[in-house]
């Protein structure tokens, strides 16, 4: 089954059968986190750098800002069974949607992803795959059965390292 993930919003899944996906990343990030040991996943579409710009929206709308969006879909699929030393994270979007790069003046996406790599490094995470940046939209795709991540219909990363890696004790 198709999930769709709205801008800030989040979706996530326990259930093989499930593609979660998310379009129109330009400087939004799409983020995902995905368990292949206990077969759990999730997507967030966040928008914004950092909740403390707005924190009755961010309240309201926890997924429409990095740091607590991010923070959202960590809870999320721990409370599903995932676990950290298993979490595969991937990222993509942070795009300059300006046609002349010196016109963007206030950076969201390069802000979004900079806030992102600071919030990971601070967690003990590291991005598993990434891609970020220039200035087109993406479409991103979690599959659930096999953690596959797409980016425009291209694979961004490879789930049968990710499998073979944990199951060498990694």
């Amino acid at each position: 089954m198709k999930k769709v993930v709205g801008v800030s919003d989040l979706k996530i899944s326990n259930n093989p059968h499930d593609h979660i996906i998310t379009h129109a990343l330009g400087s939004c990030l799409g983020i995902t986190a995905f368990d292949p040991v206990a077969g759990v996943g999730g997507m967030v579409h966040v928008m914004l750098p950092i909740s403390k710009a707005d924190p009755e929206k961010a309240r309201l709308k926890p997924a429409m800002y990095v740091d607590t969006g991010f923070s959202l879909l960590l809870k999320s699929v721990f409370d599903l069974g995932a676990q950290k030393k298993n979490l595969e994270i991937n990222v993509a979007g942070g795009a300059s949607m300006k046609q002349n790069a010196s016109e963007d003046y206030f950076k969201i996406g390069q802000r979004n992803f900079t806030t992102f790599r600071k919030l990971l490094w601070k967690n003990g995470f590291i991005i598993a795959n990434q891609q970020v940046g220039g200035s087109i939209s993406r479409t991103m795709v979690l599959e659930l059965d096999s953690g596959l991540v797409t980016i425009n219909k291209e694979p961004l990363n490879n789930p049968a390292k990710l499998v073979a890696t944990l199951g060498a004790g990694k």
